[in-house]
C-alpha cells in the first residue's frame, strides 16, 4: 500500500510517499480503507522527535484520526462488517508509528472505531476523534461546579473549539479567546464573550482556564487563586503556585465517548470545520500549512 513515512527526523521534507507492507486483518482486527486522515500538531511534533517517551527511529508512520470504509474483518469481530463507514483514532501514543493514518489502509482494533452517520463526510469525521476527546476529557478533569465561568484559550482551534462548545452545552459561562478575524465563528459556538488573541489576560481572575494552545504564562496569569488550569501540553508550574490546581490532559482512547461525540457532530449540535483537503502525496505541504498557522479548521489528507 501507499503510505507517507517519516524517513528522517526533521522538517516537512522528510515526509515521503513509500510502499508499505499491505496490512491484513488478523483475529479480532478490522481492515479499513482510509478515505481521510487529519493532520494534527502532534504529528508535527513526532516528525521532529519532540514527543513523550523520546524520538522514534525512522522510518515510521504518522496519523491519529481517520475515516473510511471497512474492507475486511478478522475472526471474532462482530461490531463491524465490510462496507460499513467508520471513523477511528489510532492510539498513536501506544503504536508509536508502527500503525498510522497517513496510509491507504489501517488495521484497527474494534475499540478504535465508531460508526460514521450518513450526515458526515469522511473529511469531517476525521476531525473529531483527537480534538473532541481531548476537549471532553480536559473539561472532566476540571470537575467544574454547575454554572462555572470558564476561559477557553485557543477556541479557534480544534481542541479549543470543541472545549468551548462542550462547556456551553454543560451549562457553563464561557469566555473564549479567538484568533484574529475569527471572532464571528467562535461567537457562533454559543460562548458568552469573545476576546481577541491580543487581549491582556493577566489579572482577569477566571476560576477555570482551559488552555488549548497552550500559551504558558499568560494562561497562568488569567486563573484566579485557588482555581484550576488545564493545558494540552505540559507547561512549567506556576510560581508562586497560588493554590491553583494545574493539570495536563493526556488523550486516552474512549470508544463510547467518541461514538457520542461523533453523533453530536453529525446532528449539528457540535461544529467542526475543514480548512483544506489534500492528496496523501501532499503531506509535506499539509505540514507546512499547519506550521504556518492561521488556519480556519483542520487540514485533512485524502489517501
Amino acid at each position: 500500500m501507499r503510505a507517507v513515512a517519516v524517513t528522517a527526523l526533521g522538517g516537512p521534507g522528510v515526509l515521503r510517499v513509500v510502499e508499505w507492507p499491505d496490512p491484513t486483518a488478523g483475529p479480532g482486527e478490522i481492515l479499513v480503507r482510509v478515505r481521510a486522515a487529519a493532520v494534527h500538531p502532534a504529528d508535527l511534533a513526532a516528525r521532529i522527535g519532540r514527543i513523550p517517551g523520546g524520538p522514534i527511529e525512522p522510518p515510521f508512520l504518522l496519523g491519529w484520526d481517520f475515516a473510511g470504509d471497512v474492507v475486511a474483518v478478522g475472526e471474532g469481530v462482530t461490531e463491524h462488517r465490510p462496507g460499513g463507514r467508520v471513523a477511528g483514532m489510532v492510539p498513536w501514543y501506544l503504536t508509536r508509528g508502527d500503525v498510522g493514518a497517513y496510509a491507504e489502509f489501517v488495521v484497527a482494533e474494534p475499540d478504535w472505531l465508531v460508526a460514521v452517520p450518513d450526515e458526515l463526510d469522511a473529511a469531517e469525521a476525521a476531525t473529531v476523534g483527537l480534538n473532541a476527546l481531548t476537549a471532553r476529557q480536559g473539561l472532566e478533569m476540571m470537575s467544574l461546579a454547575a454554572g462555572s465561568t470558564v476561559l477557553v484559550i485557543g477556541a479557534s482551534g480544534g481542541v479549543g473549539g470543541f472545549a468551548a462548545q462542550l462547556a456551553v452545552r454543560a451549562g457553563h459561562q464561557v469566555v473564549a479567546v479567538a484568533s484574529s478575524d475569527d471572532e464571528e465563528w467562535v461567537r457562533g459556538l454559543g460562548v458568552a464573550e469573545v476576546l481577541p488573541r491580543s487581549a491582556e489576560l493577566a489579572g482577569l481572575g477566571f476560576p477555570a482556564v482551559f488552555d488549548a494552545v497552550p500559551v504558558g504564562a499568560a494562561a497562568g496569569a488569567a486563573v484566579a487563586d485557588g482555581g484550576v488550569l488545564v493545558t494540552t501540553r505540559p507547561v512549567p508550574p506556576l510560581d508562586p503556585p497560588r493554590d491553583v490546581r494545574q493539570q495536563t490532559v493526556m488523550i486516552r482512547l474512549d470508544q463510547p465517548m467518541l461514538a457520542e461525540l461523533m453523533t453530536e457532530v453529525a446532528k449539528g449540535r457540535l461544529r467542526t470545520r475543514v480548512a483544506a483537503s489534500l492528496p496523501l502525496a501532499e503531506a509535506a505541504h499539509a505540514h507546512r500549512l499547519v506550521e504556518a498557522g492561521r488556519l480556519r479548521g483542520k487540514v485533512v489528507l485524502m489517501p
